[in-house]
């Protein structure tokens, strides 16, 4: 099975790196161990993470495709949908199948048909528009629902830690 799964990480990294999305730099820690993946991830433009550089790694299981990666943010990311060690919570990235709270449709949840590009150009997304119905940080999410003012200064406070930029009088 880890062959088969070492064939798919192969190719889909000559296929990010002959045509990567923009903000998005991705690819394996070695040569010797497709399995564990490293980034970069721009933040989006025209939101308080815009301009940030997340670093994140990528933990594949020897049966990818067919089960979903687990990723996680090497950095300090205040985010609905970022646990407070940075592991990330989206739908994609759920096991498949049914969802046992009933929350999340089987055709939102992980598939063999999705790939590395999928899931970090939903990480993107995600950063960008925060689903705080599901929220992996209870008070970021509560945050960006009652004083978003707040929210965005937390985030361009860490967006500036990332940047190693002086924090400001605001921040």
């Amino acid at each position: 099975m880890a062959g088969s799964a070492l064939k798919r990480l192969m190719a889909e990294y000559r296929q990010l790196t002959l045509n990567p999305p923009e903000g998005i730099i991705a690819g394996p820690v070695s040569e010797e161990n497709f399995f564990e993946w490293e980034c970069l991830i721009t933040g989006p433009d025209d939101t308080c993470f815009g301009n940030g550089v997340f670093p994140a790694k990528i933990a594949f299981p020897t049966d990818y495709p067919l089960s979903p990666p687990k990723m996680q943010f090497l950095c300090e990311l205040f985010h609905p949908n970022i646990y407070p060690d940075g592991r990330v919570c989206i739908s994609i990235l759920h096991t498949p199948g049914d969802d046992p709270t009933g929350y999340e449709s089987s055709a939102e949840r992980w598939s063999p048909v999705q790939s590395v590009e999928k899931i970090l150009l939903s990480v993107v997304s995600m950063l960008a528009e925060p689903n705080d119905e599901s929220a992996a940080n209870v008070n970021a999410a509560k945050m960006w629902r009652e004083d978003r003012k707040q929210f965005e200064q937390i985030a361009d406070r860490l967006v500036r830690k990332t940047l190693g930029l002086p924090l400001t009088a605001t921040s």
